[in-house]
């Protein structure tokens, strides 16, 4: 399944997107495969987001050519990874060229860490006379003795510069959310999702996972716009927790309405004393 989904750095909210199944497709005797699951994503549903000035993330498997003129011609701009071993053409160009250069002390807590940022614009996306040009920047984290942390390149449509090439990293950096704030949710959180969901021979799985996906979305709503049920999270502390509480409460007690069993949970309201 690819799971497209809505992520932003300085925050640990997600919302999920329509997903698209990653199978063999109607007339196709060929496997089905991540690349062309996600251009069928982008079909469907592109311009909608591309209207909202979308900026589409994506581990280094989605920085190719098709996937990128995917994302142009729905509106859209891209900000995907780029690994050095898989992009022989970029780093061929980039051979004796002095890139730009800025460096950041950024404190945490106690500590000073270095932030090297290092930029070039118009690189070739790959060898040949049909390549679309991009521009190619890389983020390199240091630690307080000088060892090196972290470190990741990207490649992007957006202009890259000395004022925003650190905001532009913290964007790439966010896909890291779908990993730890959406699938590791949903696998470890309470909603049981797991890579082998399901084993119906036809549609079970797949209408499994989009059950599971919509509840996800409908608590992740409620958590950002409802004020009984953000007091009600914020008292029980995990999610876990507030989902257990709920089964719990609601198996011994009937409520008036939702709002009154979620304060209830929250303790802003005493629970109804009988029938």
């Amino acid at each position: 399944m690819l799971a497209a989904t809505i992520v932003a750095p300085g925050h640990n909210r997600v919302v999920p997107l329509e997903p698209e199944f990653i199978v063999p497709q109607d007339g196709h005797e060929k496997q089905d495969c991540e690349s062309r699951a996600a251009r069928r994503w982008l079909v469907a549903h592109g311009a909608r987001y591309g209207r909202l000035k979308a900026v589409f993330l994506g581990d280094d498997l989605f920085s190719r050519q098709p996937i990128c003129q995917a994302v142009l011609d729905v509106g859209g701009r891209f900000l995907f990874v780029c690994k050095p071993d898989s992009h022989k053409a970029i780093e061929e160009f980039r051979a004796g060229i002095r890139p730009d250069e800025r460096i950041d002390r950024i404190r945490r807590g106690k500590k000073w860490f270095v932030h090297r940022y290092q930029w070039l614009s118009g690189v070739p996306l790959r060898g040949d006379e049909k390549a679309i040009t991009v521009n190619w920047f890389s983020i390199e984290i240091s630690d307080p003795d000088g060892a090196v942390t972290y470190r990741n390149s990207f490649i992007t449509d957006l202009d890259v510069s000395r004022e925003n090439v650190a905001h532009l990293a913290a964007g790439g950096r966010a896909r890291w959310k779908i990993e730890n704030e959406s699938f590791n949710v949903l696998k470890t959180k309470g909603y049981n999702l797991e890579h082998n969901f399901g084993h119906g021979k036809q549609h079970l799985a797949t209408v499994l996972a989009i059950l599971n996906l919509l509840a996800f979305a409908c608590h992740t709503v409620c958590e950002l716009g409802d004020k009984a049920w953000h007091a009600a999270r914020r008292e029980l502390v995990t999610r876990q927790g507030f989902f257990q509480n709920l089964r719990t409460i609601t198996t011994y007690l009937v409520f008036p309405s939702w709002d009154h069993l979620l304060e209830t949970m929250a303790f802003i309201r005493p629970p109804p004393l009988g029938p």
